[in-house]
């Protein structure tokens, strides 16, 4: 199966500043997409999931 690319934009929570954030993740659909980048941002700053909100995940055309 060949993964797609997704953009996914949201804000995590940094001390007390939420900061925003984009990333394209590859994966097969959306709900694995949100499920990479909540491991990405987790594990690189060291948070839990509610301090990490998806706003949008939307398909990348072309490439």
């Amino acid at each position: 199966m060949t993964d797609k690319n997704f953009e996914i934009t949201g804000e995590y929570r940094e001390r007390k500043v939420w900061k925003p954030f984009t990333k394209v993740i590859a994966a097969p659909n959306e709900k694995v997409a949100e499920e990479r980048t909540f491991t990405v941002i987790g594990s690189k700053h060291h948070l839990m999931r509610n301090y990490i909100n998806i706003k949008a995940i939307t398909p990348i055309n072309g490439e």
